[in-house]
């Protein structure tokens, strides 16, 4: 076996304990151990990473602002399973995934791979950087046909693993001093052409791509502007621009103010790409041009990478740029357009509309009505009142003034229920992403499912105000007031019959003025009472009319606005993990310093500030 393979696959090696972590729960879990003080469990190869000095353990936890956004993350997807496509999320869940995965592994080592077109020279670059011929390199298209490593320290087996490189493809470099000291936690991977005639070939560049710390893109002067290069890689992979290298190779066979052309004209179409240039100091991707085969620019590159490597960030600098890529996919689920959500107009129109459609307004006109008609029956003369009957009986053929409602006033008022709730879904979905939009239509249409029938029941339960409404205490004083009138036109009438007769002395005045008394005064309690009727009346009215609306809207509260406010609550919180997750509270944090790889920016990069806008 080789003495690089995986040391965990050896049988005659003893077992020893391994740490289960899944990542974002194991996470938490190791903190709370870590607090109650309990032991914890660790990996094989810590006790390799002890000795290194200082240096940063295996399988440590994230921290700082990549942590927050990995937990944001995490909670995001978890909120989101029920409402969001699992396609949609299916990116941030690799991401989470990876993370990980690579959380467990090495953190002293920076896995960087080479990739290139066919005959751009990396395989040279490979070997250039190694000191020895590691890599094949040849005329034969395509010659790289499996990724091969290259490691500077011990400790890799776990991430070669990871990447599914074979014992075989394994190797090390001849010590070179100085210069090979630097490069201490290098894993150099030489990938297969990206362009090769083999699908086998291509489906492992993009696997391990996703995999690596870093990228080392060669060009060459004939193919530097491929456009599946650029379409393909580069653009996609912009945010990842802080682990870039892209290498102009066989600058030998250009002089040098047309290497220096091609080399400007290569850093103007990696801007229309969108990536993110390394210059003056900022956070980008690293240009650069040199020839593997004369070894023209080779040490500048291995002292940019020994820096880059030694700073131990480029995992985690990887990792922020996945999450990144994931969140800008995601901001067509999660960012929605203006402030979306039910405001109070919204929620007294549709209290209105239900109002309506139970018909509170007629329900309090006609309680008032009622109370007026009482009063008029109550105080008015039995004459008009026996008219009046005669009336009702004449045109309707029935004592019952309340008449049957049709059915089609029945279907009405469900209509405009399924108005009402249609209405107020559509404005408290307006503006929200589809999934989230979908989700509150759908919680209006649940609470909307019987709804007109809960109404039916309401007004049963409440009764009808206009039944028996109540009476004033001042009525009895006006019946009271109007019998006696009444007394007085047939005491009137009586006495002047008994003139006629002869029966009473004939005395024409006084039978008249009580008569004409009774008569007129009558009409006046009458018209008294109405006027006095009419205050009371009013407020009796407009308060069943308020009771009814206010039961109504209750019920609709409780079936239609209280799950969709539940749906506007979980998706501001899923926006706000999403925040908290694409790093737009920390744009600032992006611009560091301290030289050419200076500072961890572990918030969103410039291209990826740019796709969330």
């Amino acid at each position: 076996m080789n003495p690089h393979s995986n040391p965990h696959l050896d049988p005659s090696a003893a077992p020893s304990p391994t740490r289960w972590d899944d990542g974002l729960i194991a996470r938490r879990a190791a903190d709370r151990a870590a607090l109650a003080g309990e032991p914890t469990a660790e990996l094989p190869e810590q006790a390799a990473d002890d000795d290194e000095g200082g240096l940063p353990l295996l399988g440590g936890a994230y921290g700082g602002a990549l942590r927050t956004r990995l937990d944001a993350l995490h909670e995001l997807v978890g909120l989101s399973r029920t409402r969001v496509e699992a396609e949609a999320l299916a990116e941030a869940g690799r991401v989470l995934e990876e993370a990980a995965a690579r959380q467990r592994l090495s953190a002293r080592h920076t896995v960087v791979a080479i990739a290139g077109a066919t005959g751009s020279g990396k395989s040279t670059l490979f070997n250039a950087l190694a000191g020895v011929p590691v890599s094949e390199t040849g005329l034969r298209r395509p010659t790289t046909a499996a990724p091969l490593a290259l490691s500077w320290s011990e400790g890799a087996a776990g991430l070669l693993d990871r990447l599914g490189i074979p014992g075989r493809l394994r190797r090390r470099p001849l010590a070179g001093g100085a210069a090979d000291a630097d490069l201490q936690g290098l894993v150099l991977i030489d990938l297969p052409d990206h362009d090769s005639a083999v699908v086998a070939h291509r489906d492992q560049v993009d696997r391990l791509l996703g995999l690596v710390d870093a990228v080392i893109w060669v060009v060459d002067p004939e193919k530097y502007a491929d456009a599946a290069l650029h379409e393909r890689y580069l653009r996609p992979l912009a945010g990842h621009a802080e682990v870039t290298f892209v290498v102009l190779n066989q600058i030998d066979r250009l002089g040098g103010e047309a290497a220096d052309l091609v080399l400007d004209d290569l850093r103007r179409l990696l801007d229309e790409d969108g990536v993110a240039l390394g210059e003056h100091g900022e956070p980008g991707a690293t240009v650069l041009s040199l020839s593997a085969l004369t070894g023209e620019g080779v040490p500048e590159l291995r002292e940019m990478l020994g820096a880059f490597v030694q700073e131990r960030t480029a995992p985690e600098r990887r990792l922020a740029a996945d999450v990144d890529a994931a969140a800008a996919r995601l901001k067509p689920v999660y960012v929605a357009d203006g402030r979306p959500g039910l405001g109070e107009r919204a929620r007294e129109d549709f209290a209105d509309r239900l109002a309506v459609a139970v018909g509170a307004r007629a329900a309090g006109e006609a309680a008032e009505r009622v109370w007026r008609r009482g009063a008029i029956r109550a105080c008015g003369t039995p004459w008009l009142r026996l008219y009046r009957w005669y009336e009702r009986v004449r045109a309707h053929g029935s004592t019952d003034p309340r008449l049957n409602v049709p059915v089609e006033e029945e279907l009405t008022a469900r209509q405009r229920v399924e108005q009402a709730v249609r209405i107020v879904s559509d404005e408290a979905s307006r503006g929200l992403p589809g999934p989230w939009a979908q989700a509150v239509r759908e919680a209006a249409l649940r609470g909307a499912d019987g709804l007109p029938e809960a109404l039916d029941e309401l007004t049963v339960t409440m009764g009808d105000p206009a039944a028996r409404p109540p009476r004033p205490a001042w009525w009895p004083a006006a019946v009271l007031a109007q019998v006696v009138m009444t007394f007085l036109q047939i005491f009137g009438a009586l006495w002047l019959v008994g003139q006629i007769v002869g029966v009473v002395e004939p005395l024409l005045w006084p039978p008249v003025l009580i008569m004409v008394g009774g008569i007129v005064g009558g009409p006046l309690v009458e018209w008294a009472c109405a006027a006095a009727v009419r205050g009371p009346a009013t407020r009796y009215g407009q308060e069943a009319e308020r009771k009814l609306r206010e039961a109504a809207a209750a019920c609709g509260r409780a079936r239609v606005l209280d799950p969709i406010a539940a749906e506007l609550m979980r998706y501001r919180e899923v926006r706000e993990q999403y925040v908290t997750a694409s790093g737009a509270t920390r744009v600032a944090s992006r611009v560091g310093s301290g030289g050419r790889f200076g500072g961890t920016r572990l918030g969103p990069t410039r291209a990826s500030v740019a796709r969330l806008r």
